[in-house]
């Protein structure tokens, strides 16, 4: 009993031992920096600031990119990439509709391919009628992009096509909102 009020009266201060602060400080350095180190190179939150993708992603949503993958193959048709606007410097979220030597046109609204109209089911057709752009060859190493709402959406269609180098990642989920 004497014991146990002998170590209450001794100071906090030297009852924490100098190795354990030391212990603690470094495994939160660490944490941090595998934080940092997974935002810069491995995955990033993405905030969507247009209606340029709706219906596909909304304006607030907030997505997660994967910046490995533009270490592991180009972009390919359908997939969503991030990348920074050639017009404004901004952060942009598009659809790749077109690869390296692809033909790439609008015709009444609709995607034109290689000459075959590609199926887009996330695109509103009714909105789109009367949009015609192309025909455009996309140049080796660079995407065409489109933002799935395409009567509200600076694209290719306005600063050409994409380097694949200017693409910093793809989306791979939606974070926010949940469902």
């Amino acid at each position: 009993m004497v014991a146990v009020r002998a170590e209450a009266s001794v100071p906090v201060a030297e009852r924490i031992r100098p190795r354990a602060l030391l212990r603690t400080a470094i495994q939160i350095a660490v944490v941090i920096g595998l934080v940092v180190l997974l935002r810069v190179a491995v995955i990033e939150p993405v905030r969507v600031s247009s209606e340029s993708m709706a219906t596909t992603y909304d304006k607030g949503d907030v997505l997660l990119v994967d910046k490995l993958a533009t270490h592991t193959g180009s972009p390919g048709r359908g997939d969503v990439v991030a990348f920074v606007s050639p017009q404004d410097g901004a952060l942009t979220l598009k659809r790749v509709v077109g690869v390296a030597g692809d033909r790439v046109a609008v015709l009444d609204g609709f995607l034109v391919v290689n000459g075959a109209r590609v199926r887009e089911p996330f695109v509103d057709h009714a909105s789109q009628d009367g949009i015609y752009f192309g025909t455009v060859t996309v140049p080796p190493h660079a995407v065409f992009v489109m933002g799935d709402n395409r009567a509200n959406s600076i694209d290719s269609r306005q600063y050409g096509p994409v380097p694949l180098v200017a693409i910093s990642g793809r989306v791979r989920l939606r974070l926010w909102p949940l469902g």
